[in-house]
């Protein structure tokens, strides 16, 4: 097998020989028991970027494009212009409505093919001096655009509302007002503030139950219109008690990217769908092994899916908000795009020590498609780095 230098902690450097022989191509056979959604990644187009860090990205449509295709052949929905796309973190509204407007004319074309779209407030720049009538409007505003282009809504965690929002009452009522006026039933997103610190607070409280307790009166107030509610809190026991509390109509979707295992298979009773960042990265294996647990073949499921979970945690550890670069870094080793480089240059939030231990991890979990390819990719990597092989 290919070999080549990494770097490790404390500036040393290593010899690492890949175990993986790669996983080749591969379609589900029969369907999954789980409703999983892949939040997918974009790919920009370098050569067209002017200001990387101050305008609007460039997007590589095409690939961009390939990528959600790809997703869609696993057998995977797509969660369109989540935070996974780099909502509010180099990537605008504008960007996010043509996006959604090309996946939705793209997904017409493919059969079996499925979307739900990220709506939230991030037109609004300045979150000076914002009244709950002006998040309202912002709300309806994206709403309007994604539901005229004939997508389907996920109600996205809006800064603005964490800001202006004084209490829990204020989520009562917007919310409401909001999915009722949605055509079709929406999926809720309850994202935690370590993958955006700018959402702390977000529901009334700084206390997970009393926000369990808001949340759970805003599904069961409007259970007809909600789909199901996406949790990324990213510890299980929020998660085991939400979803004991749901209506049978209501789905949970785990958001859960160091723990999606266990609460995709759930417990004997209860068990939670998937909305996740991770499904971007490991669709191949995760496929695998959502086929295998529809099969009534658990064990198999979990040799497929543990080795995933070391690659997951390094990949959204602290500063969580970051995995974007770690998602987007595994596309590049799998030639679903030719550069790694990211909207905001958010390639650089990462370390080269953090990209060499997602390298092995990403080998040992099986997601690396022709590990010649990445071992070469790799080394171009590194030896920008001045890490000669």
């Amino acid at each position: 097998m290919t070999d080549l230098i990494l770097a490790c902690n404390g500036k040393k450097l290593e010899r690492y020989n890949l175990v993986s022989a790669g996983y080749g191509s591969y379609s589900p056979s029969s369907g999954f028991n789980r409703t999983v959604y892949a939040a997918a990644h974009i790919v920009v187009d370098p050569l067209q970027q002017n200001a990387p860090w101050s305008a609007s990205p460039a997007i590589d449509w095409d690939a961009t494009l390939a990528y959600r295709q790809h997703l869609w052949g696993m057998g995977f929905k797509i969660a369109e212009a989540m935070d996974t796309s780099q909502r509010g973190m180099g990537v605008d509204w504008p960007t996010s409505l043509e996006l959604i407007k090309r996946t939705l004319g793209l997904a017409k074309n493919i059969p079996g093919a499925d979307l739900a779209c990220g709506a939230g407030t991030d037109q609004l720049q300045d979150l000076h001096h914002l009244s709950m009538d002006t998040v309202r409007a912002a709300y309806i505003e994206q709403i309007e655009a994604i539901e005229n282009a004939g997508g389907r809504v996920i109600l996205m965690a809006s800064r603005a509302m964490a800001r202006c929002a004084k209490n829990a009452d204020d989520y009562i009522a917007l919310y409401t007002e909001l999915i009722q006026g949605c055509r079709y039933p929406v999926i809720l997103h309850w994202l935690g503030d370590m993958f955006d610190p700018n959402l702390a607070g977000y529901w009334g409280s700084v206390d997970v139950w009393e926000n369990m307790d808001t949340v759970v009166s805003i599904i069961n107030e409007n259970a007809a219109k909600v789909d199901g509610i996406k949790i990324s809190l990213l510890q299980t026991q929020y998660e085991f008690a939400l979803r004991k509390r749901l209506p049978d109509t209501v789905k949970m979707f785990t958001g859960d990217d160091f723990n999606y295992p266990e609460l995709i298979e759930g417990d004997g009773e209860h068990f939670s769908h998937g909305l996740l960042g991770i499904f971007d990265p490991i669709a191949p294996v995760a496929a695998r092994a959502l086929e295998q647990l529809a099969c009534g073949n658990s064990d198999q499921y979990r040799a497929l899916m543990e080795p995933t979970i070391a690659l997951s945690r390094k990949i959204f550890e602290a500063p969580t908000q970051y995995y974007k670069a770690g998602v987007v870094f595994i596309a590049w080793l799998n030639g679903h795009q030719s550069h790694f480089s990211m909207a905001g240059g958010m390639q650089s939030a990462r370390s080269v020590n953090h990209y060499c231990e997602v390298f092995r991890l990403a080998d040992a979990a099986g997601v690396l498609k022709d590990p010649d390819l990445a071992a070469r990719r790799m080394k171009q990597l590194l030896q920008l780095q001045g890490v000669e092989q």
